[in-house]
């Protein structure tokens, strides 16, 4: 028979790889909670409406990568290919947005691509979502929290900020009627994708990575001619308060990212570090979506992250796991060895969860028992034998330690807290 395996692009995130990706959700929530957002947490499935009507009908994401399907009673549902649009449907359904709403989720989505790094057809986010707020502040809290993370997780080094604004409805309709006017010139030069989007999403071409489109771009319309005042005025506020924070950015006046619901603001982190993979964050202002979903009109602005983007610039950066899987392991050889250690090991568990324990299972040698303790990582090794049950004693063996490497002293049991204590302080 054929070995069953994962579909492709849907990866197993495997027990050597999880502590890394539990560091990066516990700094993440250590700082978004700082800034006074709570978690919610949302289906994987939604109606597949939500997103036509959320992203856009004409967006490369509804266009191409749904995972979308009928249920039993024929109705169209489609696994969620980003967090925005079902948050905000969460919020109007349960009228969250009477007063200013700060929230924060994480967890898997879905979009049929070609799998390659960083970029997977089940893909992990971390998205911060803000309602109630219309002025360029809470888009400046929002990146100076974005900035804060890099700074927790140590890669303030690897990543820039790029920014713009893409006005109001009224400012992108100029600039699209501009812009297609230009490009109409040199149809036969733009790439494939560009050609299509020049009828359907003109202003995505600007986002293109084809560099003979690029080229053709550097005589294209200015967006910023484009602007409306007080679209204007917001992102020049915004500067100034980044500028007074500390953080350094720049106006990309290329990037308009690739969903319909944004407005004025555009944000992107970028890194050098993930080859062509380079955005690590990114988000915005999307003001209308709250009303074009159903709900009274409420401003919002959010952004997320790509944990697998994340997780690959730690691990180049040689972040390994805090975590590890044992401090301590127990080696038992014989029936009220055995015993003893669990009753032992349990005790310990009781009187201080931080510790790691792992219990031998299946019998074995002491030798082999060793072998697994020392596989396990661990920094101690409890040893009990029936000369150690009867005369109330365990060994304790240092595993790790480079002064103690191999060492091992006999102490009683009752003084087993206690000990392990001092030892794991020194290491």
């Amino acid at each position: 028979m054929k070995n069953v395996r994962s579909v492709r692009g849907m990866n197993d995130i495997l027990p050597q790889e999880t502590p890394l990706w539990q560091y990066l959700e516990w700094q993440v929530a250590a700082v978004v909670s700082s800034y006074g957002y709570q978690e919610i947490r949302l289906p994987l499935v939604e109606f597949t409406d939500l997103f036509h009507r959320g992203i856009g009908e004409v967006t490369d994401i509804v266009e191409k990568e749904m995972y979308t399907f009928p249920d039993r009673n024929d109705e169209s549902l489609t696994l969620r290919p980003e967090g925005t649009a079902g948050c905000v449907r969460s919020v109007c359904q349960h009228n969250l947005a009477a007063s200013t709403t700060k929230l924060w989720y994480a967890g898997p989505m879905f979009r049929y691509e070609r799998p390659q790094k960083g970029r997977q057809r089940q893909f992990h986010q971390i998205g911060v979502e803000s309602f109630g707020v219309a002025s360029p502040d809470m888009d400046a809290e929002l990146v100076c929290m974005s900035a804060r993370l890099w700074e927790s997780l140590g890669l303030t080094d690897q990543v820039h900020l790029q920014l713009n604004s893409i006005g109001d409805s009224g400012s992108r309709q100029r600039y699209r009627e501009a812009l297609v006017a230009y490009l109409n010139d040199y149809v036969d030069e733009l790439d494939e994708d560009s050609q299509r989007r020049l009828q359907t999403n003109p202003m995505r071409i600007l986002d293109s990575k084809n560099q003979q489109t690029q080229a053709l771009l550097d005589g294209a319309p200015d967006l910023r001619d484009y602007l409306d005042p007080e679209s204007e005025a917001h992102f020049s506020r915004l500067q100034e308060f980044l500028t007074a924070a500390g953080i350094a950015f720049t106006v990309n006046t290329r990037l308009v990212r690739g969903l319909d619901y944004y407005n004025r603001t555009v944000f992107e982190w970028v890194t050098d570090a993930l080859g062509a993979q380079g955005t690590i964050c990114a988000g915005g202002r999307y003001d209308g979506l709250v009303e074009q979903l159903g709900g009274k009109p409420v401003p919002a602005a959010g952004f997320a992250m790509g944990m697998e983007r994340l997780v690959l610039m730690l691990q180049g950066l040689g972040k390994v796991s805090e975590n590890p899987a044992a401090d301590i392991y127990f080696v038992a050889a014989g029936a009220d060895a055995e015993v003893a250690a669990l009753r032992l090991a349990e005790s310990l568990r009781t009187a201080d969860s931080k510790y790691h324990i792992h219990c031998n299972s299946g019998g074995g040698s002491f030798k082999s028992q060793l072998k697994k303790a020392d596989r396990s990582g661990a920094r101690l090794a409890v040893i009990l034998g029936d000369n150690e049950v009867e005369q109330n004693t365990v060994g304790l063996k240092q595993m790790r330690s480079a002064a103690g490497d191999g060492q091992q002293e006999v102490i009683s049991q009752q003084a087993l807290a206690s000990r392990i204590d001092e030892l794991l302080r020194e290491h």
